[in-house]
């Protein structure tokens, strides 16, 4: 999985301490730019997370599909009722030539 193989996690950002050099950058610039990675890094870890479950579901829901047995759709339609539209269409058709 995705997330597995991440190798940082929101609070080890979030935790990370720089050490301050002479000519560091400004500690505010750098807490405000790790608070957008981590807002964003939760959001990609989130949505990792809701697509694995999406793609459990879907996978299950496909195996489960495979193990019902498939039912013929069935018909209320008789032999009687064929005969009775053919014999319509029939007279739809020919019209009178055909008990001429």
């Amino acid at each position: 999985m995705l997330a597995d193989k991440l190798k940082l996690t929101a609070k080890e950002i979030l935790e990370k301490e720089f050490k301050q050099a002479m000519r560091g950058y400004k500690q505010e610039d750098v807490d405000k730019f790790l608070d957008l990675v981590i807002k964003d890094y939760e959001t990609l870890h989130q949505e990792i997370e809701d697509l694995q479950q999406e793609n459990l579901r879907l996978r299950k829901q496909v195996d489960d599909s495979y193990k019902k047995p498939q039912q013929p759709v069935q018909t209320n339609t008789t032999n009687f009722d064929i005969l009775k539209r053919l014999s319509n269409l029939e007279k739809h058709v020919f019209g009178s030539k055909l008990y001429d």
